[in-house]
């Protein structure tokens, strides 16, 4: 049987929301369930809530959004998801993430293991909760046909750099702005209202900027090299870059997760542009929890008039026909690809 090639892609730890919960509680594979009950082993020794309890639990923004429950939680979500895949239908050809979806693509491409990448992301979870630095806002650079806005760009990078501010993220129609609390606040003042936006995103760091220069030390130091391998499949990270078992050094590897990712921005427009075009894949299939890299990835598919996607109708259009876009929060497009 011919198996369609696909792109996997890992959310951020702020995709687990309200309407996520109860989301492991259709989770059957064994291989899954074998790792959530080595995972909660060591949440006990912790001293920290179950995995499956959290997931069950009515959704409390302190409780659910803090660093050493959001990062785990959403890493299992993603990691339910994976297993679901059907690879007997799928060839999964490059697996890339956003912001901490970078280190569930570790996981998931064989670089590290699964239990060493909830540990990864409980350390720099737990890192980032006795250390908060700054914060992050997020703010539209597309219209409501989600063309790209070059004016709207333009005041955007001006206000940036005048607040002493810093590009965080590049997320298709969105930017994802990190700095210190004050900065971001008058920021948010000048910045012209569209809808919700602009958004803090709450219990956030100002991650991929300069202002956590220090968490590299403390990183290193709590996240060994020897828990690193070459990748089994291809991951593309926040650069664009492309790192195969062929080409990887592990050196690098790890200084780049521990080091420049942690201080620069991360370009997930780019690491999705260069996924489409190296790997032409049938489909993309978004991990949950949630969906909040839909909207995002569409823009930049149009951004790239990918296989003539030129405008938001036109996605959708497109959208209706093939499926192009697989969102494993939805349970109509999640049945399309998990095991039957």
């Amino acid at each position: 049987m011919h198996k369609k090639r696909v792109i996997v892609v890992a959310p951020g730890r702020a995709s687990y929301i309200r309407d996520s919960s109860n989301y492991l509680k259709n989770s059957s594979e064994k291989k899954f369930i074998n790792l959530i009950n080595d995972i909660n082993k060591k949440r006990d020794i912790n001293k920290e809530i179950n995995i499956l309890d959290l997931d069950r639990s009515s959704f409390r923004t302190k409780l659910h959004m803090i660093g050493k429950n959001a990062g785990p939680l959403t890493y299992a979500c993603s990691l339910s998801d994976y297993f679901c895949i059907d690879k007997d239908r799928y060839e999964i050809v490059a697996i890339l993430g956003n912001s901490m979806g970078w280190y569930s693509a570790l996981a998931m491409s064989g670089s590290i293991s699964f239990i060493d990448g909830n540990d990864l992301i409980y350390n720099m979870s737990t890192l980032m909760d006795e250390n908060t630095i700054g914060g992050q806002i997020i703010y539209p650079i597309v219209d409501d046909n989600w063309y790209f806005d070059k004016s709207a760009y333009n005041d955007l990078i001006k206000k940036i750099q005048t607040e002493s501010v810093y590009i965080s993220i590049l997320l298709g129609g969105y930017i994802v702005i990190g700095g210190n609390v004050d900065a971001l606040k008058n920021l948010m003042l000048k910045l012209k209202p569209k809808g919700d936006y602009p958004f803090q995103i709450p219990y956030h760091s100002a991650f991929h900027t300069p202002l956590l220069n220090e968490i590299t030390y403390l990183a290193k130091d709590k996240n060994n090299i020897e828990i690193f391998d070459k990748p089994k499949i291809p991951i593309i990270d926040g650069m664009g870059n492309i790192w195969t078992n062929f080409s990887t050094n592990i050196n690098k590897l790890y200084d780049y997760t521990f080091g420049y990712q942690i201080v620069n921005p991360y370009d997930y427009t780019k690491a999705i542009t260069v996924a489409i075009k190296e790997f032409a894949p049938d489909k993309i299939i978004l991990l949950g929890p949630g969906n909040s890299l839909g909207a995002p990835t569409a823009q930049i598919l149009i951004k790239e008039n990918w296989l003539e996607m030129d405008s938001k109708e036109s996605f959708q259009a497109i959208q209706d026909e093939k499926n192009y876009i697989i969102s494993m929060s939805r349970k109509d497009q999640r049945l399309q690809v998990c095991k039957k």
